[in-house]
């Protein structure tokens, strides 16, 4: 969707509203690479409702400015990873066992019917910890602070909106509107419209 705001000509300047606690790496990543390119053609504004929180922050960090409500949950700079290991409700309350058979050691890496292995655990917390890293580059970048000063507000802390401003997350509070009018006078225009994405289905 922004990829389609972007092509459009018709489309002077894009307002993302976020209001998520987050989600996945890979896609808050590809998100974010939407919101870079667009900003080499047009303005884009992040407006935060009620949550902007981890990978719903990551996605707005590159923004030209983000607009906060007073009590915007916001950051979350973190990373975490949760692999289940249902071997006890396998074995004693189920009765199922397993075996397996494997090409390599770390074959079955993600397998949720036995604890993880020290070799398995450092894998993916190298994972986990090379994610964070991007993660405080993305921030670092788009806000213009040093990594050293994001990774120090970052590790999972939550703010609320004026502390975000006050530490740098943000720019400034106010409304979904304030981020309209902020995004057309970015864009140097005064007659416009306001069109709304994703476009809704006719029923």
């Amino acid at each position: 969707t922004i990829r389609k705001a972007r092509l459009d000509d018709n489309i002077n300047a894009i307002v993302l509203r976020v209001n998520s606690p987050g989600g996945s790496a890979l896609a808050s990543d590809v998100i974010w690479r939407e919101i870079v390119l667009t900003k080499k053609v047009k303005p884009v504004i992040a407006s935060f409702g009620d949550v902007a929180a981890s990978g719903g922050y990551y996605i707005a960090c590159a923004a030209d400015s983000i607009i906060v409500q007073p009590n915007t949950i916001t950051g979350s700079i973190g990373v975490f990873g949760v692999i289940p290991n249902f071997q006890k409700l396998f074995n004693e309350k189920l009765g199922i066992t397993f075996d397996g058979v494997k090409t390599g050691k770390y074959a079955d890496i993600m397998s949720t019917d036995r604890p993880m292995t020290p070799g398995e655990r450092l894998i993916v917390q190298n994972d986990v910890n090379r994610v964070y890293d991007s993660f405080l580059t993305r921030v670092s970048d788009g806000r213009k602070r040093s990594k050293t000063y994001i990774d120090s507000i970052a590790g999972g802390r939550v703010w609320v909106g004026t502390d975000a401003v006050r530490i740098g997350l943000a720019d400034r509070t106010g409304s979904f509107n304030d981020a309209i009018i902020s995004a057309a006078k970015k864009a140097k225009i005064k007659d416009y419209q306001v069109i709304e994405y994703p476009e809704m289905l006719d029923p």
